[in-house]
């Protein structure tokens, strides 16, 4: 068998290699036209609701849920839609109770 040391081997020494990535030169995305909206009850998070009961009046629901019978017209202001007059509440009535503040 004869051995060719004649035989060129390839030669790459002149060979030159480029990778144009998008990585480094595309722009970076643009989200200042996004907008997003949520509908979420978290604004009236902790709102409770009650029911009025037989002997019930504001004071007494503020007293139980607030700790302070004054407190009665922060309930008054946010049921204006079902109370004309803060002393004519009935029973079997289902008020919205505002979360207390802190």
């Amino acid at each position: 068998m004869q051995t060719m040391s004649n035989d060129k081997k390839a030669d790459f020494s002149g060979v030159t290699a480029k990778v144009d990535s998008t990585a480094e030169t595309a722009s970076k995305a643009d989200f200042s036209a996004v907008s997003a909206k949520v509908d979420s009850t978290a604004e009236i998070a902790g709102e409770q609701s009650y029911t009025v009961e037989k002997g019930d009046s504001l004071s007494k629901i503020a007293k139980r849920h607030y700790g302070d019978a004054n407190a009665w017209k922060r309930i008054f202001e946010a049921n204006r839609d079902v109370l004309d007059d803060p002393d004519k509440i009935q029973p079997g009535q289902v008020l919205r109770i505002p979360a207390a503040t802190p």
